[in-house]
């Protein structure tokens, strides 16, 4: 059986890291997986948003610890740990959290856009508590999510966040029953793949390098994105079906 599983369908990627056994810990053959599966997602005009998820009621607790002890490099040159937290996909990700979020697991999570967690879901970067810190963007990605004492707390401590907490300070998007984290995610995915792919993707890149860029570079630099949306056949497509009252009969064109 492959450590990563893909379903794809009505505009959405499901990936999932299939190792239960091992807490979906992540091994080079992970990150492989994942690398393929959002390159499939980028590359398909069919498909506009993706979903990241672990099988068997775990998310992902971290690096595979057996397997960089055989020397395993389990990050891919560019790419980062699980071939995701370097090079995010240009095109939405949903982050869909069973059980724990462990460190590159908390990791992964924070690569997405969105984020649904059941309500017994945990994050946490306890990398701290082994002499090690969080070197795959959760030191860099905490402090622009939470506030910035919530941030240093979970960095410094290494204690985990439940997921009820991480919703309050906007962290995890939706909280489900457990077992839900899933159908959740797809029910979100679904709302935001009906929209225009072009549209949808660009607003991802716009939005997501807002917090990288100061406000005159951004407002010349969105151009690069927003150009092709407005020239595209979706965008006269959208207006014509407002117009008739209709729904809209996107190309990816």
């Amino acid at each position: 059986m492959s450590a990563v599983l893909t379903e794809f369908a009505d505009g959405v990627a499901v990936i999932t890291i299939n190792r239960p056994e091992a807490k979906n810990a992540v091994n080079l053959e992970v990150s492989e997986g994942i690398a393929a599966a959002i390159d499939e997602l980028e590359s398909r005009d069919d498909l506009t948003i993706g979903i990241l998820t672990g099988a068997g009621g775990t998310f992902c607790a971290g690096m595979d610890l057996k397997a960089f002890a055989r020397g395993e490099v389990v990050s891919l040159e560019g790419r980062g740990f699980g071939g995701l937290t370097e090079a995010p996909p240009t095109k939405p990700l949903i982050a869909a959290v069973e059980g724990w979020a462990l460190a590159g697991g908390c990791e992964l999570a924070l690569s997405a856009d969105l984020v649904v967690a059941a309500n017994n879901s945990k994050f946490g970067i306890p990398e701290v508590k082994r002499g090690l810190a969080a070197a795959a963007g959760g030191l860099l990605r905490l402090p622009k999510i939470l506030p910035y004492q919530v941030a240093m707390e979970l960095a410094l401590t290494g204690d985990p966040l439940t997921a009820e907490r991480a919703h309050q300070f906007g962290l995890v998007n939706r909280v489900t029953e457990p077992g839900e984290a899933l159908a959740g995610a797809r029910e979100l995915a679904a709302t935001i793949a009906a929209n225009g792919p072009l549209a949808v993707r660009a607003t991802k890149q716009v939005t997501s390098m807002a917090i990288r860029y100061t406000d005159p570079e951004l407002i010349t630099k969105q151009w690069d994105f927003l150009g092709p949306v407005f020239a595209s056949a979706d965008a006269k497509e959208g207006a014509i079906a407002f117009a008739e009252k209709r729904a809209p009969r996107w190309t990816g064109k």
